[in-house]
């Protein structure tokens, strides 16, 4: 390969987003990852791309509306590129309505939703069918959304390296020199690097586990009761998550946490009941202090970036953060919203 234009540190979903953004506008990439591709959380099981409640709308919730919106034309020219699939369908979110006032809130949601999801998906308010692959609701309601959608960790990142390559980008599992602007998507072990080297803590890492069934819903919604993520995917499993631990012995440990998790599931869809257990997962997701994802130049470093912080909500958002990534650090384009910037963690 030529001497690249620009190196992307990380083969978590941000670095090979911003790498493949980067390829597909016909820069020459480098993607280095010194462990494997997916390591950290983004190797993970779930997968949910969901949205935030449409009302207190703010700069976050807007970028992360404006990345899904991306991500459907965003992963097809992953897909075409790479002749993989990435396990994406926008099929919506059914979530309970346990009470008189949980409805009220839904209905004014939906109302909210009209104007601040610009017309292009719904929050909407639905009775329940009594249909298997319906969450248990106290009042017979349901809410669903139409902005929701789901992929396949694994199959993304396949798709994506794959993509980055057919477009002369270069992935290197190992050590390889880092030429032109250096961009740092490193998950959790970023964040410790970045504590460190501003000398307070920026961000930190969350423990999460997670489960996957064999259960075949590869056509029906994902649902979400009281925190808990339920995420058919397109290989006919359901990938049920996640623990929320800021205290942990071992990052990739299982335990009894993750049997709790199950049993949940079930008593919200008790379809699921007697399906086998195919994988029990663990991983630390990287968590910056302000809560956005922590984008933009790596502070007494020049040419250095930083794109961190995805914690929950980093496959939603990685269209939109390898865009302004890569027109910021091809293009010296400055669209990194004031929240997300790493000062703003400080």
């Amino acid at each position: 390969m030529t001497r690249p234009d620009l190196t992307i540190r990380g083969g978590g979903i941000f670095g090979l987003s911003i790498a493949w953004e980067a390829a597909r506008r016909g820069a020459r990439v480098r993607l280095i990852e010194t462990v494997g591709i997916g390591a950290g959380s983004s190797g993970g099981v779930v997968g949910a791309l969901a949205p935030h409640v449409p009302e207190n709308w703010n700069e976050k919730k807007a970028f992360q509306l404006d990345s899904l919106l991306m991500a459907e034309a965003f992963l097809a020219g992953v897909t075409e590129a790479s002749g993989l699939p990435t396990g994406y369908a926008r099929l919506g979110r059914l979530q309970p309505l346990d009470s008189a006032e949980a409805v009220a809130r839904a209905q004014d949601r939906a109302a909210e939703a009209q104007s601040l999801w610009q017309g292009r998906a719904a929050w909407q308010v639905m009775p329940a069918t009594g249909g298997a692959w319906e969450p248990a609701t106290p009042t017979g309601l349901l809410i669903r959304d139409t902005l929701s959608a789901r992929l396949h960790p694994r199959m993304a990142a396949a798709a994506l390296v794959a993509a980055i390559r057919a477009k002369g980008g270069e992935v290197v599992i190992g050590e390889a020199d880092a030429v032109g602007p250096v961009i740092w998507a490193t998950g959790h072990a970023g964040l410790m690097a970045l504590n460190d080297d501003l000398g307070g803590k920026v961000g930190a890492g969350v423990k999460g586990q997670a489960l996957l069934l064999a259960h075949d819903a590869r056509d029906l919604p994902q649902m979400q009761v009281d925190g808990l993520h339920i995420v058919p995917h397109a290989d006919g499993t359901v990938a049920i998550g996640s623990t929320s631990e800021n205290q942990w012995e071992d990052p990739v440990s299982v335990d009894a946490q993750c049997d709790a998790l199950l049993a949940r599931a079930i008593a919200a869809v008790p379809a699921l009941q007697g399906s086998t257990v195919l994988e029990r997962w663990a991983g630390v997701r990287p968590r910056a202090r302000s809560r956005a994802p922590m984008l933009g130049a790596w502070p007494g470093r020049a040419g250095e970036y930083v794109a961190n912080g995805g914690f929950k909500i980093g496959f939603g958002m990685a269209p939109k953060v390898a865009q302004v990534m890569v027109d910021l650090s091809l293009d010296g384009v400055d669209r990194v919203p004031e929240g997300f910037r790493v000062e703003a963690s400080l």
